[in-house]
């Protein structure tokens, strides 16, 4: 199994075309990932594989994750300057309606956001124009469409626009400074609870770092000990290899658009290597 996990942002948009528009990326990589004759999988079958949960034939498969849980995940929304986004998920129905729904049948985008409403509301206000696009009013919706998972991405992915310190006197604008339980319990388990009483019946399984910051407390110790109180069953980190069955399930790598590949041609090559 070398399964590529890709990562998108549907808040990065600073223009209209590949490079400068994760929509337009994500729209363009659905289709080249088909034309390359690969599968699209949820993430959480790549998840059970590492784990030894199941035992499905991975071959061959991409898993596709975004971050941040804007609105723009889910809904189609007028950008200032740039105009109309075509949504993340709206993305995924158009590329059904165009190709069929046996071109991808296990077609998934795993949406990881953060929990605390406070704290999306000043992220919103600070970086995306204060105009409530960072609610979680879609998320039951999207998690029960079929097309998407709703995951965790932390309590409030310890900003550096949110009032410091943070919790346990954390300080501010980095999650390698989730360094003791108390404040693990508070970034990691109380967002589990939180999401899943939004996504009932549903549930969080799968935990991403905010900024790709991997806290070797959280890697070597919380995850794999207190796994009944965060409920999650592993985590993403970044790392821009594939997934394998030797991979360590609380850092399974990522590719991130924008960062590993800012070209479809770029693209190309990462999932050429990844057969």
């Amino acid at each position: 199994m070398r399964v590529p996990v890709l990562a998108y942002h549907a808040i990065n948009v600073s223009g209209n075309d590949y490079a400068s528009n994760d929509h337009l990326a994500f729209a363009a990589d659905l289709r080249l990932i088909d034309d390359l004759g690969l599968r699209i999988v949820p993430l959480q079958w790549v998840v059970e594989q590492v784990i030894g949960a199941a035992d499905r034939d991975l071959a061959g498969c991409v898993a596709l994750t975004c971050d941040d849980g804007s609105a723009l995940d889910f809904f189609d929304i007028e950008y200032p300057q740039h105009g109309l986004q075509r949504s993340l998920y709206h993305c995924m129905l158009d590329f059904i309606a165009e190709r069929g729904p046996a071109a991808q049948a296990d077609l998934h985008l795993t949406s990881f956001v953060i929990a605390s409403a406070q704290a999306r509301e000043q992220m919103d206000a600070d970086s995306l124009f204060g105009r409530g696009w960072m609610g979680d009013d879609w998320w039951h919706a999207a998690a029960a469409s079929g097309l998407m998972a709703i995951e965790n991405h932390s309590w409030d992915h310890n900003h550096p626009c949110l009032p410091s310190p943070g919790i346990d006197g954390m300080p501010r604008g980095s999650f390698l400074d989730v360094d003791n339980l108390a404040r693990a319990d508070a970034e990691i388990a109380a967002a589990t609870r939180f999401i899943n009483a939004r996504i009932a019946p549903q549930r969080a399984k799968i935990f991403c770092y905010p900024f790709g910051h991997v806290a070797g407390y959280l890697r070597d110790e919380y995850f794999p000990r207190f796994m009944e109180s965060h409920g999650m069953l592993a985590a993403m980190g970044d790392g821009a290899t594939p997934v394998t069955r030797a991979s360590n399930r609380w850092n399974l790598p990522r590719h991130i658009c924008g960062w590993h590949w800012k070209s479809p041609e770029a693209l190309r090559e990462i999932l050429e290597a990844c057969r």
